[in-house]
């Protein structure tokens, strides 16, 4: 590691920026020096404004990874090397209006039961029903599990966050089931790596790509047109609440906005999916599969033993 990088670093731990986002800026820095072949802190402002317009004419960045590469690049010069150049005030993001994926009820049914191993199921099926992101499904841990309550305690979410969410009764039941396989008194989804560990001796939780390479593969087979991803599942949670009702607030602090204005985006799904009419209607009765469940500031249920 180059002393430029590591006060790079020095910087970000001191700033209080998360693991994820440290990797991020210093990768942007670093792709930047292999642009134009030398040490950052030898590129002029004249090339910085060119490589941005590389970015974005050339390259085609979209909306959020140029907002990391113009954010990673501008901390390392303003903070590391103290450069406040005019580009930094000029170089923007293009703008982007694009509404996310949503999977309807059934449609989620038919992902989650082409998915054939059950650590890849029982794990999609509690990022769906409880509205997870990737990370925060995969590295669940049985410590996390309050069944007394019916809640999941997720800690270290995005933005260092923790916060509580509602347990379905069906989620807990499939927990316990493939818990029972393994044991691992740490991991929920414990992973076995290359070397097939006993996975009640596994240290490391599953990995997020084979969870991704899963969803895949069950959304290929199941021949559905639409480019979903297992962060999907998570927008199509929120959808679904919305549509039966719960309050958007609720939905907010379920998912870890901090700003209502970004959980605001589902009643336009919400309005949208009423507009299509009969074709993709849904029965009241029928339910999602282990059915998010967010009524109120916690889910009742009956008193159960702890794990």
């Amino acid at each position: 590691m180059t002393e430029l990088r590591k006060r790079m670093i020095e910087c970000l731990q001191l700033r209080g920026l998360a693991e994820r986002t440290q990797e991020a800026y210093t990768r942007a820095v670093r792709q930047l020096a292999a642009h134009y072949h030398k040490s950052p802190d030898r590129i002029s402002e004249a090339e910085l404004r060119q490589y941005f317009l590389y970015l974005k004419n050339i390259k085609h960045y979209s909306r959020n990874t140029m907002t990391v590469a113009i954010c990673g690049i501008r901390f390392f010069y303003e903070q590391t090397l103290n450069r406040h150049w005019a580009i930094f005030g000029i170089v923007r993001p293009a703008p982007e209006k694009k509404l996310p994926v949503i999977l309807s009820r059934e449609e989620v049914r038919q992902i989650l039961g082409r998915v054939r191993l059950p650590r890849y199921k029982v794990c999609l099926t509690t990022i769906y029903s409880c509205g997870l992101r990737l990370q925060e499904g995969t590295h669940l841990q049985v410590a996390d599990i309050d069944s007394a309550r019916m809640m999941i305690h997720l800690r270290h979410g995005k933005g260092a966050k923790d916060r509580y969410l509602p347990l379905p009764q069906r989620t807990l039941e499939l927990l316990r089931q493939y818990w029972a396989t393994h044991r691992n008194p740490r991991l929920l989804f414990p992973a076995a790596g290359r070397d097939h560990i006993d996975l009640a001796k596994a240290t490391e939780p599953m990995s997020k790509s084979s969870l991704q390479k899963a969803f895949r593969a069950a959304l290929i087979e199941s021949r559905l047109n639409k480019h979903a991803s297992v962060h999907t599942l998570r927008h199509s949670w929120a959808t679904h609440l919305l549509e039966a009702g719960v309050n958007l607030r609720l939905i907010q602090e379920g998912l870890g906005h901090s700003s209502p204005a970004t959980t605001s985006v589902y009643t336009h799904l919400t309005v949208k999916a009423e507009q299509l009419g009969a074709a993709g209607h849904q029965p009241a009765h029928e339910r999602p599969l282990a059915a998010p469940m967010f009524i109120g500031a916690a889910a009742r249920g009956p008193r159960l033993v702890s794990w």
